[in-house]
Formats: C-alpha cells, structure tokens, sequence
C-alpha cells in the first residue's frame, strides 16, 4: 500500500474488512462480503453496545440515517443517488459502500461532457476485432458491465454531467439488469447467449451529483424513477465538521510522513472562518457580494493541507496562524478582484475586532490575511 499514491478504501482497510468479515454471522443479501448491519458500522464506527473485541474507527461523518437508507437501497433492485453540494462526501460514501459491500470500490465511470455510451457499455479491442472479428474475447467491458457480470456494485460519479444520451442508456440497465450486444448477433437471449450480458444478484449502481449542477443535464423523469435518492446536507455543526477535519488531517500527516503540530486552537480558527464566510454568503445579496468558492468542509481540508504542507516544507516545521491565513486566501480568492474584496471586508469586519477582543492566534492570522492579499492584489 505504500507504493500507492492514494489507495482505494478496499486496499486502505483491509486488515478492518477481513476482521469484520470474520466475525460476520449476520445474514448478507446477494453476494455482499458483509452484512449491511457491518457495513453500517465500518462506515460510521463502533460503539460500546456493539460489543466488539477492537474498536472500528468512522470513516464518514454524518447522521447515520444517511448511510442506513443507503444500505437499504443497494440491498433492493433500485440504484443510489447520493446528491448534495460539493465537497459534502458522497464520493467517499460511495467508495466506502462499495469497498464493504463488494470489496472492489474501482468500477467507475466518471461523468463528463465527453462520456459516451461506450464508457458505461462496452466498446472493442481493435486490433482483435481485424484479426478475428467480433466476439466476447474482442469485447471491452465497462466498469458498469464489469460490474454486472460479477454481481458487484458499480459507480457512475458526476451523473448530470453527462448528456441526455449517456443517462437514458443507464435506465434499461437499471430496468432491465442485462446490456444488449447486437453487434454479435444470434437469437439466443438465455443466460448462454453470448449476445446479452445478464446482471448478476449484487449488482447496483452508485451514482453522484452534485445539487449546484442542477440545469446542466438534468436527469429525466424514467431515471429518477429508478434511484432511491440520498440528499447529503452540508455539515454545519462545528464538532462534527471538526471531527472531519482531524481525521483527514492525521490521515495527510501519516500519508507524507511530517510530524507537524496542529495546534486545536487554529483548528478552531479554521473552523471559525468558514462558519463566518458562510453566514457572510448567506446574507449576501447578490453572487458579486459570494465567494465563488463553496466553503465546503473538503475545502476546508484542502486549506489546512496547503498549510500543514508549506510550513513542512518552507516554514519552521510548525504550523502558524500566518501560514494558515495565507492559505485561506490564496485557496479562496479564485476572482479578481470580487473575492479579494470579500477576504478584505471579512477581515476589516470580522477578524480585526475579534483580535482586540479576543487576541490569542486571531492578530497574527488578521496579519497574514492582509499580507496574502497585498501580495495578491
């Protein structure tokens, strides 16, 4: 695993998988490697009352509501939606669900303008259809496919991204759990024929999208039919977007190998900003008057990672208010000069008194905002 830039969750924890899967007497649908009672509780962590041997730390925090209707659904015939703003974790849910349901959480389709058919279907290996002509062997399966013919789940991320085309081709494979090849003829349509490939029990679909891709392709009525919906709410309570926040962090921090001090109390700086940035866009009356970020808790990390990494790297090894300021613009001021002026009147307004009344980290985190912005503007 070390050799891995990022490992998928499957690989990631698959000391914790096959414990569970050991220990696992509860009945499982289909061919899932767990139960959805343990899926449950690798995604969301243990507790006292499950009465086990080892703790099972949380990997997604949420209400667990979410992660429960989520279970329920991939156990049915209908597939997932997992829908919600950007950077609220439905990407990570769903490679968290697929690694303890199928312990293969890979089999993706990444939605975009380009996606076609092809890429959620089959497509062919060329040089073999010219030597030998088409068949099964020639055939390139798609992640989709893939997962149909070994009863696993699949996932299709970025769903409204993709054209009209590309989604209403998913709804006879949610519909009917079998793809037509027609290229190779025959009129057999039984589980031998080699013209249809049939869905095996296990098989569902994932998908994401995100709710400000809303008007970009919208999905029609017959798709929606077939999703069981998950609305994932952006987190807004502060301990629970902390507990986010630590664990991602430790989990850089071990990933690079830096032994870095994270003080709590710019943890709470950190978490403070974004909670005031987020009240300021609330009441903003106008786009011009909102960061064109989403000020997402996967923001949030992605600010506190270029912190953590620039003083590792170019800093005293320790991590500042200044460096973590720096950061915040430079991550947040993506137009000039509408988000400079929203940093600027959120320090003058906010930061600033808060550093006569309060001090601690606040004036030199007031400091380094003004700098980063000079050096921007």
């Amino acid at each position: 695993m070390s050799d891995l830039l990022r490992a998928p969750a499957e690989i990631k924890y698959a000391e914790e998988l096959d414990w569970l899967e050991s220990i696992d007497d509860n009945p499982k649908p289909f061919s899932w490697r767990l139960s959805p009672k343990m899926v449950r509780l690798f995604i969301v962590g243990s507790e006292r009352a499950d009465g086990l041997d080892r703790e099972i730390a949380p990997k997604w925090f949420g209400d667990r509501s979410f992660v429960e209707r989520s279970i329920v659904t991939l156990a049915s015939d209908r597939g997932l939606l997992l829908i919600g703003d950007p950077g609220t974790g439905k990407s990570w849910l769903a490679e968290l669900l697929s690694a303890a349901i199928s312990r293969n959480s890979t089999q993706v389709v990444q939605g975009t303008a380009g996606t076609t058919e092809d890429h959620i279907k089959y497509s062919w290996n060329v040089s073999m259809v010219i030597a030998k002509g088409q068949s099964r062997e020639s055939m390139i399966p798609s992640p989709i496919m893939t997962a149909m013919e070994t009863g696993t789940i699949g996932r299709f991320e970025e769903l409204t991204r993709s054209t009209s085309d590309v989604q209403d081709a998913l709804i006879s494979i949610l519909s009917e759990k079998y793809i037509s090849v027609p290229e190779l003829g025959g009129d057999q349509a039984g589980e031998d024929g080699d013209n249809i490939v049939f869905a095996k029990p296990g098989f569902s679909i994932i998908a994401t999208a995100n709710s400000r891709d809303r008007g970009v392709n919208d999905l029609s009525s017959a798709l929606k039919r077939r999703f069981n919906f998950v609305r994932i709410p952006v987190v807004t309570n502060k301990k629970s977007e902390a507990e986010i926040v630590r664990f991602r962090t430790e989990e850089l921090l071990r990933r690079h190998q830096i032994e870095l001090d994270v003080p709590p109390t710019l943890l709470d700086v950190l978490l403070q900003s974004f909670a005031d940035l987020r009240a300021s866009s609330a009441a903003a009356g106008s786009d011009d008057e909102k960061l064109e970020s989403a000020l997402s808790t996967a923001e949030q990390i992605g600010v506190l990672e270029d912190a953590i990494l620039h003083s590792n790297f170019f800093g005293e090894r320790a991590l500042t208010a200044r460096t973590l300021a720096s950061s915040l613009v430079g991550s947040l001021a993506r137009r000039e000069p509408e988000d400079l002026a929203i940093l600027n009147k959120y320090l003058h307004g906010v930061v600033e008194p808060r550093s006569t009344e309060e001090g601690g980290s606040w004036p030199e985190f007031l400091e380094g905002g003004r700098d980063a912005i000079a050096t921007l503007s």
